[in-house]
């Protein structure tokens, strides 16, 4: 399947905004999965994005310390009333470690940060990154309505916390999306927060919609992911649950073919098909990846191949939990 022709994508609501129906998770440019491709070609990929019709671009304060902030400020300043810029705050790094704080006093201070790095005077939608259980949710995002009331921000989301916390947190300000982890071997948002997000009017933006990978289909050998890489600490990860893992892929990619698409375009048109109100943010460095990933808006899951689909893989058919025991503790969302 071809990408989509440059800048025909479909468009989805969040909030106030209509965004690209496929976004773009930047994280990737700046951290997380081993060493990041060098600014002139995570510009370019950036520079690609645009020309390809994506809309909604997401970062955090945290990835790569600020830096992903800037990359984004400096390719997108000249663009920035065509697209709808997200970021997140409450978890940041200090002195080379990765902190959580959702203090008022330090959502204030880092949004203005933010605001610098990225160049610009209003961010559309600013997510508290994870929720800091030494702070009321109600007085984080009291915070960020004060943002909003100031002008610095114009639409509220949070990330990975349950639908209790997300309708407690709506109750001081209406919460536009909800941004968690979310792919054919990640369903905790089904138990209940993917619900919620409909009944508030919430979008929910679906982060990692490609399994970190797992279902473009090239990431046979995980022992030869880069010491960097967080997938290092993941169960799903480890040697023997990814070779159960692996087990599951050739049927995969036999359905890809059925539905005339590519592995990584099944996923992203599973999760299209999830619902008028789910956008999926996959992220990459590589520009046939962003290419491919653009045409699975063009997919259709005919007949019954969605409900294969379920059956092939999910919360019970995949090996390994999808966070390693101290991370998981940062974390609010259901689980199985």
């Amino acid at each position: 399947m071809s990408p989509l022709a440059t800048g025909s994508l479909p468009t989805r609501s969040i909030g106030p905004f209509e965004v690209s129906a496929i976004g773009l998770g930047c994280m990737n440019l700046s951290h997380a999965y081993g060493v990041p491709p060098p600014p002139h070609a995570a510009e370019a990929l950036l520079r690609r994005a645009l020309e390809l019709g994506i809309t909604l671009f997401d970062t955090a304060a945290l990835y790569g310390f600020g830096e992903n902030e800037e990359l984004l400020g400096r390719v997108l300043a000249p663009h920035r009333r065509e697209i709808n810029l997200a970021s997140k705050c409450g978890m940041t790094g200090v002195q080379g470690k990765r902190v959580i704080d959702g203090r008022p006093e330090t959502l204030r201070r880092t949004c203005d940060e933010s605001l610098r790095r990225l160049r610009t005077d209003v961010i559309d939608l600013y997510y508290l990154h994870r929720w800091d259980r030494a702070v009321p949710i109600e007085d984080s995002v009291g915070a960020l309505s004060d943002l909003v009331r100031a002008g610095k921000v114009r639409a509220i989301g949070l990330s990975e916390v349950s639908a209790a916390t997300l309708v407690r947190a709506h109750a001081v300000h209406p919460i536009a999306a909800l941004q968690s982890e979310y792919s054919l071997w990640t369903r905790n948002s089904e138990i209940a927060a993917l619900q919620t997000c409909r009944q508030i009017g919430a979008a929910f933006v679906a982060f990692s919609p490609l399994g970190r990978g797992f279902f473009g289909g090239e990431l046979r050998d995980a022992t030869a992911l880069a010491s960097g890489d967080i997938r290092r600490t993941m169960p799903r990860f480890e040697s023997e649950a990814y070779s159960a893992n692996l087990q599951l892929l050739d049927q995969y990619a036999a359905l890809a073919q059925e539905a005339g698409c590519t592995p990584a375009q099944l996923a992203l048109a599973w999760l299209l098909a999830r619902g008028p109100h789910v956008v999926p943010i996959p992220g990459t460095t590589r520009i046939r990846h962003l290419e491919d990933n653009v045409g699975a808006a063009a997919v259709n899951l005919r007949g019954d191949l969605a409900t294969r689909l379920d059956a092939l893989i999910n919360q019970g058919s995949v090996s390994g939990a999808r966070y390693g025991a101290n991370t998981q503790t940062e974390i609010d969302t259901e689980e199985f």
